[in-house]
């Protein structure tokens, strides 16, 4: 089944999905998240594969990176990539690894160990990392150098947190076991003083099960709801929202392309393996 337009009467403006690569067994075929290097390659985390994929804009798979059970992934501020890896309860080891996506076999290398229990991912233009932890307290924050600023992971008290989004000096996290499915947004330079933009489900029957987000040129924040197969637009400054896709395959992360086609048009993960492109109209 294709994914659906979102409703006249959800966003004021229509979002059209199309699949960009097909998925196959639901769960067994996780991708995660995605990021774009702004060098025209998509790059995929595949949770059960172990692989980060790297895809051209005609959806041709160029490489693979052998990850661990890779999550998050962000492009850093030197142009490398920066992944998650260990994210699963079973892990032994987790942290974040790194690789040059312009190489012809990119390799990766640790960057942070001893991280366990991670899962999204976001880094400030001074090369700090921000990683969430589902099932504890605190944003962690981990210097450029591997150290971790307790203090400020301390003063960023939210319990559950999953997907990540900068946007200037703040930060954005959706609440994952949260049953009113919120969204959170954090000042780097003060973050005790964390504020509730979003409630999301006013009915705790109806939680959205808040997964990754990403905000948009104009300071929309969107954010994938893996229970309800939706992508939702916030408005941070009101709280305000609407359906802007529907009838998705359980989304995991969803992020803006950059140097990869059309600007403004949004990708998808699904945990059913698929990659879905969202054209905003």
């Amino acid at each position: 089944m294709q994914p659906t337009a979102s409703a006249a009467d959800h966003c004021p403006k229509t979002a059209t999905a199309t699949v960009f690569r097909p998925g196959g067994i639901p769960l067994t075929d996780w991708r995660e998240n995605l990021e774009f290097d702004g060098r025209g390659t998509l790059w995929v985390s595949h949770l059960t594969k172990n692989r980060v994929e790297g895809y051209a804009p005609d959806g041709t798979l160029r490489t693979t990176v052998p990850v661990n059970g890779p999550g998050g992934i962000r492009r850093g501020p030197d142009g490398r990539m920066y992944v998650n890896y260990g994210v699963s309860p079973l892990a032994r080891d987790a942290g974040i690894v790194r690789f040059d996506p312009a190489s012809d076999r990119p390799r990766p290398e640790k960057a942070v160990t001893g991280t366990r229990g991670i899962n999204g991912l976001a880094i400030d233009d001074a090369g700090n990392f921000y990683l969430t932890r589902e099932l504890a307290t605190g944003i962690l924050k981990i210097r450029p150098d591997g150290t971790r600023d307790e203090e400020w992971t301390r003063k960023a008290a939210v319990f559950g947190t999953n997907g990540l989004a900068l946007e200037g000096d703040h930060l954005y996290a959706s609440v994952i076991t949260d049953l009113r499915s919120s969204i959170v947004r954090v000042p780097l330079d003060d973050p005790s003083h964390h504020t509730t933009v979003a409630r999301l489900s006013p009915n705790p029957l109806k939680a959205k099960v808040l997964d990754d987000l990403t905000v948009l040129d104009n300071g929309d924040v969107v954010v994938a709801s893996f229970a309800r197969g939706e992508l939702i637009r916030v408005d941070p400054a009101t709280g305000g929202s609407c359906t802007l896709a529907a009838g998705l395959h359980m989304p995991t992360s969803v992020r803006a392309a950059r140097g990869f086609g059309p600007d403004g048009d949004l990708f998808v993960t699904e945990a059913s393996g698929r990659i879905v492109r969202v054209r905003i109209g």
